[in-house]
């Protein structure tokens, strides 16, 4: 109804997209394609009713846009290492930037990248402007999905598999963040890493990455590896890691 009130959480999760995933079903189509009310976030739904996931809608554009234009990408600190494993397969150059559009553009500019974007599903193809936009999100998808001849599940299969897990640590407003993200950037310092926006940690494949929140006083974690387990396992390491430090 359109009374300015949403039916449900308009962020296009798994967990608010069920109906769309019943008609895909329902109906056989080959695909579902959801995008949130501005439509800068794209996802995409798997001819059985799975999720692609929105961290592969990038990495599939990403894909397709690398196979006819030989260039960088950029993606920001939190989404998925698929992007720089499919641009190293192209021969080009994955650079990270802080989190957020405009940190991300930034980085596109100064890197000469060909696409580029956020892993919540939000496409930025300069070629048509810098800003994300699911709509030529939603052409490239379908037109590397036609050009490959392929189910959208079998496209997915093709891609390195990684899970990101999503934790966080409540800490006690007089504690010293900043003091604690250096003590685990010291333990950490032989390890591929970046400040430029909290702390990003590398090992091998897997990365973990800490921001602290501007609005209260927790630590967000992002983890990725190749499973769920693995990922939780990474995120609850760093998790103890900081409270030995802070002695709790």
């Amino acid at each position: 109804e359109p009374n300015g009130h949403f039916p449900h959480n308009p962020e296009p999760l798994p967990e608010n997209l069920t109906e769309i995933a019943k008609v895909v079903k329902e109906k056989q189509a080959d695909l579902g394609i959801v995008t949130d009310p501005d439509v800068d976030r794209l996802c995409f739904v798997n001819e059985d009713g799975t999720m692609f996931g929105e961290e592969y809608t990038l990495v599939a554009v990403a894909d397709y846009v690398l196979k006819h234009t030989k260039g960088n990408t950029v993606s920001n600190l939190s989404s998925t290492r698929a992007l720089r494993d499919v641009t190293e397969l192209q021969g080009g150059t994955y650079n990270a930037a802080a989190v957020g559009e405009v940190n991300v553009v930034t980085k596109m500019k100064e890197t000469n990248a060909v696409i580029g974007g956020e892993g919540n599903g939000g496409v930025i193809y300069p070629e048509l402007h810098y800003g994300r936009d699911a709509l030529v999100g939603i052409a490239l998808f379908l037109t590397h999905l036609a050009k490959e001849n392929t189910s959208i599940s079998q496209l997915k299969a093709s891609y390195p598999e990684y899970f990101i897990s999503k934790n966080k640590i409540e800490l006690q407003p007089v504690m010293d963040i900043d003091a604690l993200l250096s003590k685990v950037e010291e333990k950490y310092k032989e390890q591929p890493y970046s400040t430029i926006d909290g702390l990003k940690i590398e090992f091998g494949k897997e990365w973990v990455h800490l921001r602290r929140s501007n609005t209260e006083p927790i630590i967000r974690i992002y983890s990725e590896s190749r499973s769920e387990e693995a990922a939780n396992a990474l995120a609850n390491k760093l998790i103890g890691d900081m409270k030995k430090i802070l002695g709790i």
